[in-house]
C-alpha cells in the first residue's frame, strides 16, 4: 500500500474540454496557491476520550500543505469526525462509487439483475479505474437518474458537472461519507446484496491502487477502498481515498478529499498521514476496551 504505483498522471474525464478537463497540464504549469488555514478537527464519540485523541492526532497530521477534507464513522463507538466537511471538490475518479451504486439502485427499481456486459463494466471500473467503462454507464444511466439517485441517498451536495463530465463531479467529504455509510450498512435505498457487490469489488482494487486510506490498517484488516487523482491548471492535484475497514470486531470508514497538491505523491502523503492516525487510534482503542 506504499509508492509501488503511480503508471498513470491522472484520471481523465470521459471527454476532453480541452487539457485542463482531461488532466494533461504539465506540473510547471500548475498554480496551488497559498495554503489556506487549516480547520479544526471536529470528532464527538460514545467514548469523548476517543474523539478528544483523535481530533488531537488529526489536527498534527493535516500540515497545511493542501486543502483536505475528511469525514469518519466508527459504528463500535459512534465516533464521527469531520474536516471542513462541506468543502466541494472535482470528483475524480471516487464518482465511479456513485454509478456503480445509481446502476444498482436502479435495477433494485425495476427489479432486474445486472446483464453481464454491466457486471464486467462495473468491475472494470471499480477494480482497475476504467475510465471507458465508467463513460458508458454514466450515458447509460442519464442525468436523470444519477440525479434521482442523489437525492434518494441525501447526497444533496453533490452536483453533476453541466458539461456531463464525470470526473467534474462536485462533490464533498460529507456526502462521500454518507454513501460509504449506504455502502455499510442497512438502510433502504440499497439492498444487502447491492452492497455486498460493490464493497467485493472495492476490496479486490489492483495492487497499483491500493494507496490512501488503507495506509497503517492493521494487518487483516478487510479493506474496500476507492481513489481519484486529477490535475487541473487551477487548485493543481486532487487526490481523494474513500475506504471502508472491519478490523478488530468493529467497522469503520473514511474519507479523505484534497486538492492544492503539488503533486500526485504529496496528496497521497497527506493522505494516508491522516489515515494512519485514524487507524492508530481507532484500532488502540478497540483493542484497550477487549484487553
Amino acid at each position: 500500500m506504499g509508492r509501488h504505483r503511480r503508471t498513470a498522471r491522472s484520471h481523465r474525464t470521459p471527454a476532453s474540454r480541452g487539457a485542463m478537463a482531461a488532466g494533461m497540464l504539465s506540473i510547471a504549469s500548475v498554480g496551488t496557491g497559498s495554503a489556506a488555514t487549516i480547520p479544526t478537527p471536529v470528532c464527538s464519540s460514545d467514548r469523548p476520550e476517543l474523539a478528544d485523541e483523535l481530533s488531537a492526532d488529526i489536527n498534527e497530521a493535516l500540515d497545511g500543505g493542501a486543502t483536505v477534507s475528511i469525514s469518519l464513522h466508527d459504528s463500535t463507538t459512534n465516533t464521527t469526525c469531520t474536516v471542513d466537511g462541506d468543502q466541494r471538490y472535482d470528483s475524480a475518479s471516487t464518482v465511479k462509487v456513485t454509478v456503480l451504486a445509481t446502476l444498482l439502485w436502479d435495477t433494485q427499481l425495476r427489479n432486474r439483475t445486472l446483464t453481464q456486459e454491466e457486471r464486467e463494466r462495473a468491475a472494470a471500473m471499480i477494480t482497475k479505474s476504467d475510465n471507458d467503462a465508467t463513460t458508458a454507464l454514466w450515458r447509460q444511466l442519464g442525468d436523470a437518474k444519477i440525479s434521482a439517485f442523489l437525492q434518494a441517498a441525501g447526497m444533496t451536495n453533490t452536483v453533476a458537472d453541466k458539461e456531463n463530465y464525470w470526473g467534474l463531479t462536485q462533490v464533498t467529504a460529507s456526502d462521500q461519507e454518507r454513501l460509504m455509510q449506504l455502502l455499510t450498512s442497512e438502510n433502504p435505498i440499497l439492498s444487502s446484496d447491492s452492497r455486498a457487490f460493490i464493497l467485493a469489488l472495492m476490496g479486490d482494487v489492483v495492487d497499483s491502487q491500493r494507496w490512501g486510506t488503507p495506509a497503517g490498517a492493521p494487518l487483516g484488516t478487510k479493506t474496500h477502498v476507492k481513489n481519484g487523482w486529477l490535475e487541473r491548471a487551477s487548485n493543481g492535484w486532487r487526490v481523494h481515498s474513500l475506504g471502508a475497514f472491519h478490523a478488530g470486531g468493529h467497522n469503520y470508514t473514511i474519507t479523505v478529499l484534497s486538492q492544492d497538491n503539488a503533486t500526485m505523491e504529496d496528496g497521497i502523503a497527506h493522505i494516508e498521514n491522516v489515515a494512519r492516525v485514524v487507524h492508530n487510534d481507532l484500532n488502540a482503542y478497540a483493542a484497550g476496551a477487549q484487553s
